[in-house]
């Protein structure tokens, strides 16, 4: 009887769980409509200026467009893949920084103030120099892209590495464990949420760096696009680059979020 109260139980829970996903699912999708809803509306009305603000019904149309004649697949394949790149340059590079300064106390001593002004520097304000120094490329726009993401990155895992408990540790060093295999076997594992909560935000600083590249020297992508769409008042079509930035953003996200399920699991 017992037995069958638990399970009982359980399957309540489950169905608890999966009413909840679907409720939270459907508000979202109720909170989307009602905004291109009433944005349609107000255009419809012209309660809004249609030549700055567009509609949801105009950047559909050109998004269909773009899509038939491959330029729009064309510009995002090009932000995609720098962004790509950048996001896993800057979390490597970001990690193995992170991993030096723990390593060497005197190194984080020396480093830290550095890191603390490099962090505080407005990032944007560095995109000319890169051009000058770099070229009007396709590097300039990676070196704007870890500028952006390398010293958050590194200084958000290094906090992860002195916030593991020190007792773990002492532990360690009480069997003669090496300072490799405290890292290995305690700060690693221990620190793999604070890893994966940084990629989750490297995500949108990716993005963020690669389309403040393409504003400054790109010819293709949908920073690119953006800007060319202000230049000639096709404010549909800053909306398209938007939304897709957006999407893709999304899906990159959701990939993160995958990951994290799939190490974390590996890490309990």
């Amino acid at each position: 009887m017992e037995q069958i109260n638990i399970d009982h139980i359980h399957q309540q829970y489950k169905h608890g769980v999966t009413r909840t996903k679907w409720l939270v699912f459907l508000t979202q999708l109720l909170i989307l409509f009602v905004f291109l809803g009433t944005w349609e509306l107000a255009a419809f009305f012209k309660w809004i200026d249609v030549l700055l603000f567009s509609s949801p019904s105009r950047i559909w149309s050109l998004f269909i467009e773009k899509m038939a004649d491959m330029s729009l697949l064309m510009h995002t394949s090009v932000t995609v893949l720098e962004t790509i790149i950048g996001f896993l340059l800057g979390t490597l590079l970001g990690t193995l920084l992170a991993i030096m300064i723990w390593w060497s106390p005197f190194l984080s001593r020396v480093l830290e103030p550095y890191l603390i002004i490099a962090n505080s520097m407005p990032k944007v304000a560095l995109g000319p120099l890169f051009i000058v120094g770099l070229g009007p490329g396709v590097i300039s726009i990676i070196a704007t892209t870890l500028s952006v993401s390398i010293i958050i990155t590194a200084i958000t895992i290094y906090s992860g590495f002195r916030e593991v408990n020190p007792n773990y540790l002492k532990v360690m060093q009480t069997f003669g464990a090496s300072k490799s295999q405290m890292f290995a076997k305690v700060i690693f594992p221990a620190t793999m949420p604070t890893i994966i909560s940084s990629l989750k935000v490297n995500v949108g600083l990716s993005w963020i760096g690669v389309v403040v590249g393409e504003f400054l020297v790109a010819q293709k992508g949908l920073g690119y696009l953006i800007i060319y769409g202000f230049q000639v008042f096709n404010f549909s079509l800053v909306m398209v680059s938007l939304f897709v930035i957006a999407l893709v953003a999304a899906l990159m996200y959701q990939g993160v979020s995958y990951l994290e399920k799939r190490l974390t699991s590996q890490f309990k």
